[in-house]
C-alpha cells in the first residue's frame, strides 16, 4: 500500500502571494504593464525598483 503523499498548498499559495508584490524587471510585460496603468514610461518603472507597493506610491499621478 502507497502512502499518500500530502500536499502544501501554503508553500505554493505563499510564492504566488511573494510573486504578486513583485515587478519582474526583466519581464517587458510585467513593465510595461505598470507603465501603463500609471501613465509613466518603462524606464521610470524599472527606475523605482521591483516592489509593486512602491511602484505604484512612487508612480502615482
Amino acid at each position: 500500500m502507497a502512502a499518500k503523499k500530502k500536499t502544501s498548498t501554503a508553500k505554493s499559495a505563499r510564492g504566488r502571494k511573494q510573486d504578486r508584490a513583485r515587478v519582474a524587471g526583466g519581464q517587458d510585460y510585467e513593465v510595461r504593464y505598470e507603465a501603463k496603468k500609471s501613465g509613466r514610461s518603462a524606464s521610470a518603472v524599472k527606475k523605482v525598483g521591483n516592489s509593486r507597493k512602491k511602484v505604484e506610491r512612487k508612480l502615482a499621478r
